[in-house]
């Protein structure tokens, strides 16, 4: 089982990138876990869930559309997403989202 992000209240930004691989990983698997090692290290970012079955689904969340602009401009994150388009996505769709109210349960 993935972690579950530990958001602060609401409101906060969730950046929801889903995806179909293509076929191999060809250096995707380490530079997917650099790009969360990076994430993880700029202002802003509160976490990030993932999942992987026929789709691929990543949900980032941040504090403000600034400091995803910021990291959307992010040298290693500007390679991966040219290296995305043309080795390790057949398709992807980027949503942003403002996340009004949040709640969840726990065992």
């Amino acid at each position: 089982m993935s972690e579950i992000a530990n958001t602060p209240k609401a409101p906060y930004y969730a950046v929801i990138f889903t995806n179909h691989r293509t076929d191999g990983d060809n250096g995707y698997g380490a530079m997917a876990d650099r790009m969360v090692e990076l994430a993880a290290e700029q202002a802003g970012f509160l976490g990030v869930e993932s999942a992987r079955d026929s789709v691929g689904i990543t949900i980032s969340y941040w504090k403000d559309l600034k400091s995803i602009k910021l990291w959307k401009q992010n040298t290693e994150h500007l390679l991966a997403q040219k290296n995305g388009k043309s080795i390790w996505y057949a398709e992807f769709k980027v949503r942003i989202s403002k996340v009004e109210r949040d709640y969840g349960f726990s065992i």
